[in-house]
Order: structure tokens, then C-alpha cells, then sequence
């Protein structure tokens, strides 16, 4: 810890699952203080009564009703609100505050065509969009780092959890040719924490306990961001897993030339070389030793009986899948250690 002042964060939507990971990571970090905690619903409640584990650090402080104007003198805000809700809280945020990150979807997508096929509502903000910066650092870091010292400051749009881990599995093999575009296939298993805090027939316990179950099949709404990022057409089958945090990603693409195994290990780990949060590793990764952490966890394999590359990738959805990324992302904008607040070491057992 400097001796200087810390810096101010707010929160709006800390009532969530990200907004409580969030809150657990800046509870650790040397230099940011969270200052503002807002929400909708749950506004005038004090946060030990929906998250006793988050006493320890901010006491009984109350929920503040979600308002851009009680955000003001903040150095940065992360917005963690429904998609499409995010738009206008965002906007009047932007040009205010010198760092916002959104972890919703609203300014993730380049195309604002796209937004009512894969969200449902048509993008009010469409002009923010061109200028928004997509937080993925290990792909992104050039235009993130320093950028809250721009004129205007910076809009961050934090990814999709499933992207994440799709696109630190495939988007160096795409970039360097290694594998073709077309056809590329993704299998992705969550945990029910990444349907969020609000109850649905199909992650209501007695429904997602003791099964294992695919939805939105060729429809989920994070296939266009994850095209977008990996620069591959994608076809994308999300899975439920009766755990609570984690996201195992299994991708298949068809090699443009034979390799091997050991070939594309090395790739990774070169493309990879330096970054602190992702390790590739020869065993088939777990979530169990991501748990709770930013690190996401790569191998690969090469078929030669069919000429398949096979790539799987485990992460925390909560952390390197949401709040930690986005908080990674904020850290090299504002000029901080982009490590700070953020763990590598997993929770074990």
C-alpha cells in the first residue's frame, strides 16, 4: 500500500453474484476502495444480509438505489445489471467518470444490428459502441492499458464468460492460421452461479441437481461475441453442471495443416508467454483448480486419425469469466499492477 489516497470505485449492481465477487476481489486490492454500492431491487438493504461472508470487509452498509449522479467523483464504476439495462446508466456515466466497465452485454457487440436477433431489444447507444474497448486483456491489452487517461475516458465492455474461455483456447490457433474458421465447434459447461442470483424453473436446485443438461441450442446469445473475438464462425452448445462456479470449454476446430500435439502445446504457451493469469498445462484442466480464482487453464490436443485440434480451457466464471476479468481490465486502464486484488492461487480442496 502507497501512501497516497486510494482510489474510489462504485458499484452499480452489487447486489448480484458479479457484484459480490467483485466486492470480494476490491476487499483485497491496494489501491481501489469501493466507495458507492447501488442496486435496483434490493436497494436499502444492507449487504450483510444478502452476503454475511462480506461483513468482515464492509460491515452493514447499505444498498443505494442504482443513480448515475451518486456515482460522481468515482475513478471508476462497474455496472453488473441485466442486458439492456446497463445502456442508459452507462451513458450518462461515460465522459463523468474516467473509468466504466460494463459486465453486461450492451457494448460488447461491434454490430448493433445484431443486438435485437441475440438480445431482444434494439441498442439505444449505438454511437458508443465504435468506441467501447473490449476487456479481454491477453487479446486487448494495447488498447486497454492507460486508457481511463484518454480525453473522455475509457468504456470498457467486459466479456461473456463462456467467450472468455472460447476465445484464450482459440483465438491464438485462429490468428496464426493453425486451424480453419469454418465449423468450429464449442462446448461449453457452467456452473448455475452464471444464471445469476434470480430463480428459473431449470437452475432451481431440485432442477439442476443430479443432472446434466444442454439449453439454447444454436441460440445462445453469447455466439456472435464469441465469433467477434475469435474472428471464427462458431457453433456453440452452453451446458449446466450441478456446481456452483466454474466453466469447463471444450473446442474443436478442423487443423489447416498437420501438427501434433506438442506443436500446438507450444503455440499456446508462446501465444500465452508472460500472462499472468493463463497457464497451459499437459493434463486436462479442471475447474476445481481455478476455483475462486482469474487463471484460466489451457491444453491441446491434435487428432491425426481425423485431422482434428482439440482445445479445452477451465476458468471461474465469476472471476477470470466476470468480476476479476473486468477488474483486471480496470486495473491496466487506470495505470494500476493489473495483478492487484486479483488471485492465482485456488481454492483446495
Amino acid at each position: 500500500m502507497t501512501g497516497s489516497e486510494p482510489r474510489t470505485a462504485g458499484i452499480v449492481g452489487a447486489s448480484g453474484y458479479l457484484g459480490a465477487e467483485l466486492l470480494r476481489l476490491l476487499a483485497g486490492h491496494p489501491e481501489l476502495e469501493v466507495a458507492v454500492l447501488q442496486a435496483d431491487s434490493s436497494a436499502g438493504k444492507p449487504l450483510s444480509e444478502l452476503y454475511p461472508g462480506l461483513r468482515a470487509a464492509y460491515g452493514d452498509r447499505l444498498l443505494e438505489p442504482a443513480d448515475p449522479a451518486g456515482l460522481e467523483g468515482c475513478e471508476v464504476v462497474f455496472v453488473s445489471v441485466p442486458s439492456g439495462r446497463s445502456q442508459e446508466i452507462v451513458s450518462a456515466l461515460v465522459g463523468t467518470v474516467p473509468c466504466v466497465v460494463d459486465l453486461g452485454p450492451d457494448f460488447r457487440l461491434k454490430d448493433p444490428g445484431l443486438y435485437p436477433t441475440w438480445y431482444g431489444f434494439e441498442h439505444q447507444m449505438p454511437e458508443l459502441l465504435a468506441g467501447a474497448i473490449y476487456g479481454l486483456p491477453e487479446l486487448n491489452r494495447a488498447a486497454l492499458t492507460g486508457a481511463a487517461g484518454a480525453p473522455g475516458g475509457a468504456l470498457i465492455a467486459a466479456p461473456g464468460c463462456y467467450v472468455t474461455a472460447a476465445s484464450l483456447a482459440l483465438a491464438p490457433l485462429v490468428a496464426s492460421g493453425t486451424v480453419e474458421t469454418n465449423g468450429v465447434v464449442v462446448d461449453g459447461a457452467s456452473g448455475t452461479s452464471g444464471a445469476g442470483r434470480g430463480l428459473s424453473a431449470e437452475t432451481h436446485h431440485a432442477a439442476a441437481n443430479e443432472s446434466f443438461s444442454a439449453y439454447k441450442l444454436l441460440s445462445h446469445r453469447h455466439t456472435p461475441e464469441m465469433e467477434q473475438a475469435i474472428g471464427a464462425s462458431i457453433v456453440f452448445t452452453p451446458h449446466l453442471v450441478p456446481m456452483t462456479r466454474g466453466i469447463l470449454t471444450t473446442c474443436y476446430a478442423r487443423a489447416s495443416a498437420p501438427t501434433s500435439t506438442e506443436a500446438l502445446l507450444d503455440e499456446l504457451a508462446k501465444a500465452y508467454v508472460g500472462e499472468p493469469f493463463v497457464e497451459v498445462v499437459e493434463a486436462p484442466p479442471a475447474t476445481r483448480d481455478v476455483h475462486g480464482t482469474n487463471c484460466a487453464h489451457l491444453t491441446a490436443r491434435f487428432d491425426a486419425r481425423t485431422g482434428t485440434v482439440l482445445v479445452l480451457a477451465a476458468i471461474d466464471n465469476l472471476t477470470k469469466g466476470g468480476a476479476g476479468q473486468a477488474l483486471q481490465a480496470a486495473n491496466l486502464a487506470l495505470g494500476l499492477g493489473e495483478t492487484s486484488g486479483l488471485p492465482r492461487v485456488a481454492v483446495t480442496p
